[in-house]
């Protein structure tokens, strides 16, 4: 377990939060709490309505969809990445994919009621929080489009 004091420092490393200011930093590290997921362990399934965003320290974690019976994995997460980012929007209907732990993996876990409520109070941090958020669902929509290219498109993904 990471002591509080080291949490800053670990968060720091993090390129999540890459742009932010120390005190912001500093804020999310005090909403953060570590958790840890088994190999296999689903952290959330499609659809679900968990409220907690992560940022990943170690381990690999699939993001993947149902479609016609299938579970099919659309991108694999590693250290230094981030998942749950609908926990952050709140009312969105649920998590977009399923993820699970394809290893062990420690992660650092934030409330996204919490999140919200700080955007909230401190429209900077809240600026910054959601431009990276929204960098993060721009490269996952990416990621998901070029799978679908690959799957469907007979001769793969081309060039425009």
């Amino acid at each position: 377990m990471i002591k509080s004091k080291n949490l800053v420092e670990t968060l720091r490393e993090h390129a999540f939060v890459a742009g932010f200011q120390p005190a912001q930093i500093d804020r999310l590290a005090a909403m953060a709490h570590e958790v840890h997921f088994d190999r296999d362990q689903i952290i959330f399934r499609e659809g679900d309505e968990s409220s907690f965003f992560y940022l990943i320290l170690s381990g690999k974690v699939a993001l993947e969809v149902t479609a016609l019976g299938k579970v099919l994995r659309v991108q694999t997460l590693r250290e230094g990445e981030e998942l749950g980012w609908s926990s952050v929007l709140g009312g969105s209907g649920g998590k977009h994919f399923q993820a699970r732990a394809l290893t062990a993996v420690r992660a650092l876990a934030f409330d996204g009621a919490r999140l919200r409520e700080a955007c909230e109070q401190d429209y900077a941090f809240g600026y910054t929080l959601m431009r990276r958020l929204l960098q993060v669902v721009a490269s996952r929509l990416q990621a998901f489009r070029l799978q679908l290219l690959d799957m469907y498109s007979p001769e793969g993904p081309k060039s425009v």
